[in-house]
């Protein structure tokens, strides 16, 4: 709970002003709270005496020091209403009213200023949240992305997130105004009357009893809740992303059923969780209820045992209502408390995500690289996912302006390889060398600029052509995007939209065709102008009729550059400078086509069994 409050109100620090305001707001409301219920002693007094007993009492002096002005004013107070009482009480009554109004006027005042300022700190921190969960969800390994639900991690940015909200408003009025608003009501109830004050004080630990038991249960439910919401974003995201798939298969209804059966699930555990969160105020409420009757109850006793002693009816009446005001921040103690501890739960998530090790980081003092001039080199390069052995001792060197293909069956590591070249992974054991330089010891930002890649599925975001293009820039270079699309043979279809470049091409690009995406696709390694590029079965999802314009676009682009290609047709790549062949982690083969071809190896047989 500690550590939890420490978190959040590391948060809130950063906007000073904005928190000061809150907490300033916020005591002055409660100052003001309480003044509204105390100047009605007055209207009391006329209720309850003749004005004939009221003794009207000195004027005070002033003594000139901090402790004095609060004891000047309430006695200056007292010694103005006891005159005005004692010699016109519709005066008084009058002064009573109009000062009860002022009071309750600024303390709603006070109390929306708390509001104004809170809604800007906690929307702030939510963004500042989200912000660094999104920027940690960038630079976190792909191997994350491979063990994790994509919903889980939209859950933590969404749900989880929104929980910290809360926490935020919960943690300013747990430190900064209910605490105050119970030490001054306190304080009030003691000056009123300290015998009845004693047994107010029973509901204190009472309280704190019922917090714990219940906030002990209310976080592992919570903890669970935030989880299968989780599980509820990814059955969603599958939902919707499968769509063709689903009607495809005719398994609509049991996709249907599942998302039910995990929706039943979640509304079930967030049903139990309010109910807990819900539970303390109303178990506090009941203990208070009980505690006020034995008020209610000794006090009038002593009044009607002793009706001359000092204990007067208005004063019990202000001792009663000044409690119940007490009741209200001990009540939201326990249901701020609830919330803090709900909220620990996806904090805890939140943390989970921004304490993950990046895994591919810079060093201290990295290398700066602009040009690609030599060689690459793959020094006994070994790569391990979860002590799984998926490369093993790969050594082998691209001189610039070679095309090198690599080939095998799927698992044998051709991906996990190129991974390796721009720092997706790092390697295990051995090197990767750019002219002789650890790419380990390079800005990673410089060496991702030398290289493009194209991937058999075209990744394409909900933008127009152009913005996909020139991806990553602002404003792009609409020459540069011509001549990359022309390159790319996409300017063609391009042309035929309405809209030209600037036509928008819907989510993961859904409304382009798919050779279309990959043309875009390759258009876009373009205009980067890359010197190093890699392609990923850039053709192997294509019909034949896409194959061929797709095909022709990348070898325009081949020429000149040094080319990294991960083949499933085989006869595309029969002019590479280099064939690596890989099975198992290792390379088996090497050579050029027909080198390989003499060798009657591995590489014969599956270009014969594609032949055939």
């Amino acid at each position: 709970m500690i550590k939890s409050s420490l978190e959040i109100l590391h948060y809130t620090l950063k906007y000073k002003f904005l928190t000061i305001m809150v907490v300033l707001s916020n005591l002055l409301f409660v100052i003001f709270n309480l003044l509204s219920l105390v100047l009605f002693i007055p209207v009391l007094q006329l209720i309850f005496r003749d004005p004939n007993d009221i003794e009207i009492t000195a004027e005070p002096t002033f003594e000139w020091g901090f402790s004095d002005l609060f004891v000047y004013a309430k006695d200056y107070y007292n010694f103005t209403m006891s005159t005005m009482v004692k010699n016109n009480p519709l005066d008084a009554l009058f002064f009573v009213c109009v000062s009860v109004m002022i009071a309750f006027f600024l303390k709603n005042l006070f109390r929306y200023g708390a509001v104004w300022f809170q809604s800007e700190l906690r929307m702030g921190v939510v963004r500042d949240v989200r912000d660094s969960l999104f920027h940690k969800a960038m630079n976190l390994p792909l191997s994350y992305y491979s063990n994790e639900r994509k919903g889980d991690l939209m859950a933590r940015m969404n749900s989880d997130v929104n929980e910290i909200e809360i926490a935020v408003v919960c943690l300013l009025e747990l430190l900064f105004r209910e605490p105050f608003a119970v030490i001054i009501n306190v304080a009030t109830l003691i000056y009123l009357s300290p015998q009845l004050s004693l047994i107010s004080f029973f509901l204190l630990p009472i309280s704190a009893l019922v917090i714990s038991v219940i906030g002990k249960s209310l976080k592992r439910t919570a903890k669970k809740s935030q989880e299968q919401t989780s599980r509820l974003y990814s059955s969603m995201d599958e939902g919707i992303d499968g769509i063709r798939i689903i009607k495809a298969f005719n398994a609509v209804s049991f996709i249907v059923n599942r998302f039910k059966r995990t929706n039943l699930q979640h509304q079930r555990l967030i049903t139990r969780t309010f109910r807990k969160k819900d539970l303390s105020p109303l178990l506090n409420e009941t203990i208070g209820a009980c505690v006020m009757l034995s008020l209610v109850w000794f006090g009038g006793k002593l009044i009607l045992d002793d009706p001359s002693n000092a204990f007067s009816g208005e004063v019990f009446l202000t001792f009663v209502i000044v409690f119940s005001q007490l009741l209200r921040p001990i009540q939201n103690i326990s249901k701020n408390i609830s919330n803090m501890i709900k909220s620990r739960a996806s904090q805890d998530r939140i943390n989970e995500v921004l304490d993950l090790d990046e895994v591919v980081t810079e060093i201290k003092s990295p290398i700066s690289i602009d040009r690609f001039n030599d060689e690459i080199r793959f020094k006994n390069v070994s790569f391990k996912y979860n002590d799984t052995a998926i490369l093993d001792q790969i050594d082998f060197t691209i001189k610039k302006g070679q095309n090198i293909a690599l080939v095998g069956e799927s698992g044998s590591g051709k991906t996990t390889l190129i991974n390796l070249i721009p720092r997706f992974y790092n390697v295990s054991s051995g090197s990767i060398e750019i002219d002789n330089k650890d790419i380990a010891s390079l800005y990673l930002e410089k060496l991702r600029s030398l290289i493009s890649l194209v991937s058999q599925d075209a990744i394409l975001f909900n933008a127009s052509i152009a913005a996909n293009i020139a991806f990553g820039e602002e404003e792009p270079d609409m020459e540069k995007v011509v001549e990359a699309a022309k390159t790319a043979n996409a300017h063609g279809f391009i042309s035929k939209f309405e809209h030209n470049y600037s036509t928008v091409i819907g989510e993961r690009g859904n409304k382009l065709s798919g050779g279309q995406k990959q043309r875009i696709s390759i258009a876009r390694a373009i205009y980067k102008n890359p010197e190093i590029l890699i392609l990923d079965e850039a053709t192997s999802a294509l019909d034949l009729e896409s194959e061929k314009l797709v095909q022709q676009a990348l070898d325009k682009v081949m020429k000149k550059r040094t080319c990294i290609i991960i083949a499933h047709r085989l006869s595309t790549i029969k002019n590479a400078d280099l064939i690596l062949v890989l099975a198992n982690g290792k390379i088996v083969e090497r050579g050029s086509h027909p080198e390989l071809i003499e060798q009657k190896g591995v590489y014969k047989k599956l270009f014969e069994l594609q032949t055939v």
